[in-house]
């Protein structure tokens, strides 16, 4: 009897994409029939996978060769000054807009999503989206919410606003943050709710431009470093803790001597081609070797002697070789870093970064320095202190040894299939 049918619905960018994989991986070994509804420019990545794929388009084709998410590289591009400011003056100049394109992207979709649902017959649909899409809700199908943000995305009064980066035991500045949030986007929440209810969908939650779901929620945080709340969240919710794909793509660490460091700020921080080439001169005066993931702009960069790096690196292949990560902060490389009990220099850029970078930094699990004000004796110094604290190693190993003793992968498809069970 052939297996049910799972269509993933990842967000178009390398992260939530890579998250789901992780999960569909481990679907398609039980039986399952897994399909990736994707948006054109990752058409192709997801067959060299052996997955199937269904394509779609949330913004009007470029006029140059797409990489995999170029929409939101070269929004990032554009909007990377913001990268500069407090995070309360980023929610006007960067995190609206991005609001604003995602639900632009809703209204230009929904139409082809009734089509692809209506063709495939998913028995579930599993999106990864901060926003929602109604003709998934409106095809009547169970579906599953993964966040694989910062866990701040479920928010409790008890604690610091999301996007803020502000933290857990000082209160200062929360309510204005959440004022200016409301004031700036509560406008476009209430004219994108209407519209998800005429297609189909129920109301959006007061103030979230998202669902939960009725029949299944996973976010991804270690139990090590999620939040107390002050109410818990509902029984559909599961906490998948860390959720590693297996990669088949070959790596070998470098030779040498000294510890290995890594240097990641993601496939969108990385095309800041200035800031990448501070961070690498820093690292070159280190007397660490030093494995660059180097991004959308590798041609723009120069390596220095003590290091290794490529364009795309495979990193859930690299990370179980360095001693310490220097990352933007992604959910993903933060929660692949513990599962591997890696200690992390963040340096936060946008979105939920900065609280990951908090989040780490205040339970004592890294270091947070500001990315175009850090200097490089602050940046070394910080390495070396992680590096040689062997209380952290301990403790990070412990972290590391639980997370691995149970995937966030299989736990995910244990859920998963109990919908359709």
């Amino acid at each position: 009897m052939a297996g049910p049918t799972i269509a993933f619905f990842p967000e178009g960018a390398h992260g939530p994409t890579n998250n789901c994989i992780g999960i569909g991986r481990v679907l398609r070994e039980r039986g399952a029939r897994v399909v990736f509804v994707v948006e054109e420019s990752f058409a192709g990545t997801l067959e060299a996978r052996g997955f199937e794929e269904a394509l779609m388009r949330l913004k009007p084709k470029l006029e140059v060769e797409e990489e995999p998410g170029q929409f939101w590289k070269d929004f990032i591009r554009d909007t990377a000054p913001q990268f500069h400011r407090p995070t309360i003056d980023q929610l006007e100049g960067l995190i609206l807009p991005i609001w604003q394109e995602l639900v632009d992207g809703v209204r230009s979709v929904d139409e082809r999503l009734v089509e692809v649902f209506d063709e495939l017959r998913p028995d579930v649909i599993v999106q990864d989206n901060v926003v929602a899409f109604p003709a998934m809700l409106a095809s009547g199908r169970p579906w599953v919410r993964i966040v694989s943000c910062n866990p701040l995305e479920l928010k409790d009064p008890a604690l610091p606003p999301v996007f803020s980066g502000y933290p857990s035991a000082d209160t200062v500045g929360w309510d204005d943050f959440r004022r200016r949030y409301r004031e700036l986007h509560d406008p476009l929440q209430r004219e994108f709710s209407p519209f998800c209810v005429e297609r189909g969908a129920p109301p959006l939650p007061e103030g979230e431009f998202v669902h939960e779901s009725p029949f299944l929620d996973l976010y991804l945080y270690p139990a090590e470093a999620d939040y107390a709340r002050s109410r818990p969240l509902g029984p559909t919710w599961q906490r998948l803790e860390s959720c590693v794909r297996e990669v088949t793509e070959p790596w070998e660490p470098p030779t040498g001597d000294g510890k290995l460091v890594y240097l990641s700020l993601g496939s969108l921080g990385s095309g800041d081609v200035e800031l990448m080439r501070r961070l690498i001169g820093f690292l070159a005066e280190s007397e660490h070797r030093v494995v660059v993931s180097m991004g959308p702009q590798h041609a723009a960069l120069e390596l220095a002697p003590n290091m290794v790096g490529a364009e795309f690196l495979p990193q859930p292949a690299v990370l179980p070789h360095v001693d310490l990560v220097v990352t933007h902060g992604g959910n993903n490389t933060v929660t692949e870093s513990l599962h591997f009990g890696k200690p992390m220099v963040v340096l936060p850029l946008f979105w939920d970064q900065y609280d990951n970078a908090q989040r780490m930094d205040e339970l004592g699990l890294g270091v947070r320095l500001a990315p175009y004000e850090v200097e490089g004796d602050e940046l070394r110094g910080a390495i070396d202190r992680l590096l040689g604290d062997e209380a952290l190693a301990r403790r990070l190993g412990a972290i590391s040894a639980r997370l691995q003793a149970r995937p966030g992968t299989a736990v995910a498809a244990d859920a998963i299939q109990a919908l359709v069970d």
